[in-house]
């Protein structure tokens, strides 16, 4: 039988510098203006849907139920 050996090696990286607070750089938490533009379409995409979706609500009836038959109406024929 053989033995397997495995070796793991750990390094430890160095605390962060003055120059270097932290991987925050100079732009760190900045974004692109192709970021708000995509927010933006993200925003009027969910204005349609919302929009669109209180039309087809509207339409749904109160009650899928059949309506309760009136005096001197014919019942239906089963």
């Amino acid at each position: 039988m053989s033995a397997t050996t495995a070796i793991v090696l750990v390094q430890t990286q160095p605390p962060p510098t003055p120059a270097d607070p932290g991987g925050q750089g100079e732009d760190f938490g900045k974004s692109s203006p192709l970021g708000f533009l995509i927010l933006v379409l993200f925003f009027i995409a969910v204005a349609f849907l919302i929009r669109s979706m209180t039309k087809h609500l509207k339409r749904v009836p109160a009650s899928f139920d059949d309506p309760p038959a009136q005096d001197g109406d014919d019942p239906k024929p089963a």
